[in-house]
């Protein structure tokens, strides 16, 4: 949908789909466990008006694993995670953000481009609603799959906070 708006309360953990003041769904994430914030290299999840760059991983099986932003040819399962429990697993698709909003969450030390902030998916065994990932937005995959087939490139996200960064 043209006019739709993806907005995250970091505070609450929930992201929501709208389209003027109808809220089309909300979902339950996972946003940086270091709190908000724009530096590189923080580990937190920025705030402000942010848009989608790229939509990665249409098609691609439910559980696809990426790395670099390129499907692995692995499928996330339970001996891959045993193998690897340290892995931050990107899941599924990914939804590539960037800032709109120069010198707060664009450009120098606080692109989040250049930061690869990203909405994407997560094993099912990890929490939502409990801020704990690298500073990206983690979803469920069959949420996040609900979520992209719903929005394009450019679609703006909105990310709030009532913490100080």
């Amino acid at each position: 949908m043209a006019d739709s708006v993806i907005e995250i309360d970091l505070d609450q953990q929930w992201l929501r789909l709208r389209t003027g003041r109808r809220q089309l769904a909300r979902y339950r994430v996972s946003t940086g466990r270091n709190g908000v914030g724009e530096r590189f290299g923080s580990g937190c999840t920025p705030r402000g008006l942010h848009r989608v760059r790229m939509r990665i991983g249409d098609g691609c099986p439910l559980g696809t694993v990426f790395r670099a932003r390129r499907p692995t040819g692995e499928i996330y399962c339970e001996e891959l995670a045993a193998a690897q429990p340290e892995r931050d697993w990107i899941l599924t698709r990914i939804l590539w953000l960037t800032g709109c909003e120069r010198g707060f969450n664009r450009g120098g030390e606080v692109d989040t481009l250049r930061r690869f902030i990203y909405i994407h998916g997560c094993p099912d065994t990890q929490p939502m609603g409990v801020p704990l990932s690298h500073g990206c937005i983690r979803m469920r995959n069959d949420d996040l799959i609900a979520l992209f087939d719903r929005i394009g490139v450019g679609t703006p996200v909105l990310l709030t906070s009532t913490e100080a960064g």
